[in-house]
């Protein structure tokens, strides 16, 4: 915590403010520590039940954590006032946004001239009927079940919007270990409890599942395929195990989340339809670019009614503009082999990545998708050397809640061989990791 930072406040609804607008401002940092319960109680002159209160609302809104002995601190990405990326050193290159290369996303001129002349209004909005058919027919070619198909704006909200209209604030979720960020975030900020499931290449353990489930899990997240951060594909041994273990807890809301989509060279293996409640998304950011905020969102009948019905009484519906462009990439010959350029370009780099580490005694996992996940003894340390070196990486622990520490290295602009060279260099004079690259 920052030495000239001190909370102050006289009610529990006064102290978290107070650290909501510390937090906001910058005078609490990402990771910043904030004081003991009993200290600052004692500090302020309140009883120690005030000052709980509030750290307990600040967690339920997803602004702290805590972790037992070592205290409450701020998150790492609090949902707060987002203030812009954050600033790199000149010079630096930046490996650690999970972003992909902005050179291999395919070109929207064609794809612009399927946007109708006159947008809808009220009466006409909502799902396009000539992208959802085509939707249906690319889902039906994975062997998805058959589901109504909605879109949103983008994989994480249809995730959110999933976990709303089935879940409340208190009920846990299960999700892999390591996961994506964003959702070990958006989990957090919805008053939700992450049960960690731990991950190997083939995807989440089938014990790992079972474990969540005994501990209360209402709901489960997996990922398809290029497992954000480890790379791992669920196989299809491992989805039918996990198929067959939720088959038991029907109740079970799982969502599916496929975000490599067309640039996936392995084939997919569902895990939804075995359960009452499920939602298969599959987003368009990777292939086709992050601002084109769409996602295909398949499910059953009431969980896609459900998530429809609250689109409207909220954002409405995802803009009719931009499904016609999404509509005119999936038409364009042009941009599907433009992905498929993009699809070889990302193994490449990995591979390339993969190999300068093994060469070097450095295990790693990245077998599709756009990062690295490289076993580390001190994250902080293996950070700070490569960026003094000129990448910017990002620490496991936006992604952990149990398992070993890592530092996640995106290939998006990983790009020269002396890059490669380097950055393998720098992490094999590091204390060499020997655990395996899953724990």
């Amino acid at each position: 915590m920052a030495e000239q930072y001190q909370p102050t406040g006289s009610t529990a609804a006064g102290i978290t403010a107070d650290i909501e607008a510390a937090v906001r401002d910058g005078k609490l940092p990402p990771g910043a520590p904030l004081p003991p319960v009993r200290r600052l109680a004692a500090d302020l002159g309140l009883a120690v039940a005030t000052v709980a209160a509030a750290y307990r609302a600040l967690r339920q809104r997803g602004v702290i954590e805590t972790a037992g002995r070592h205290g409450s601190h701020v998150r790492h990405r609090p949902p707060l006032t987002h203030r812009g990326p954050r600033a790199l050193p000149p010079g630096v290159i930046d490996l650690s946004s999970g972003e992909p290369d902005p050179a291999l996303l395919p070109d929207l001129t064609t794809a612009l001239r399927a946007v109708p002349a006159r947008p809808s209004g009220y009466r006409d909005a909502g799902p396009c009927p000539q992208l959802a058919d085509l939707a249906r027919e690319r889902l039906a070619a994975d062997e998805l079940p058959p589901g109504a198909v909605t879109f949103t704006s983008g994989a994480l909200d249809a995730i959110e919007r999933g976990l709303s209209v089935h879940l409340s604030v208190g009920d846990s979720v299960a999700v892999e270990d390591p996961c994506w960020g964003n959702l070990r975030d958006l989990i957090a900020a919805l008053g939700m409890h992450a049960v960690p499931m731990p991950v190997d290449a083939e995807g989440p353990t089938v014990d790992g599942l079972r474990a969540a489930l005994r501990q209360g899990a209402r709901a489960v997240v997996v990922t398809s395929r290029a497992q954000n951060p480890t790379g791992a594909v669920v196989s299809r041994e491992r989805a039918a195990l996990l198929r067959e273990l939720l088959s038991a807890h029907p109740a079970t809301f799982v969502i599916e989340d496929d975000h490599w989509a067309e640039l996936a060279t392995d084939p997919l293996h569902p895990v939804v339809g075995g359960t009452g409640h499920w939602l298969f998304v599959r987003s368009v950011s990777k292939p086709y670019g992050p601002d084109l905020r769409l996602a295909v969102a398949t499910g059953d009948e009431a969980t896609i009614a459900r998530v429809e019905g609250r689109m409207r009484l909220g954002a409405g519906w995802v803009s009719t503009l931009l499904q016609h462009v999404v509509l005119g990439l999936w038409e364009d010959p042009a941009t599907e082999h433009a992905v498929a350029r993009a699809r070889e370009t990302y193994r490449a780099r990995r591979e390339a990545l993969l190999a300068a580490l093994t060469a070097r005694g450095v295990r790693a996992t990245g077998h599709t998708g756009l990062n690295v996940w490289i076993p580390v003894a001190d994250e902080t340390a293996a950070v700070t050397a490569l960026r003094d070196r000129g990448y910017a990486v990002s620490p496991g622990a936006v992604n952990r809640l149990r398992s070993a520490p890592g530092i996640r290295v995106t290939v998006g602009s990983l790009v020269g061989e002396e890059d490669l060279e380097l950055i393998a260099d720098t992490v094999a004079g590091l204390a060499n990791p020997s655990t395996s690259a899953f724990r």
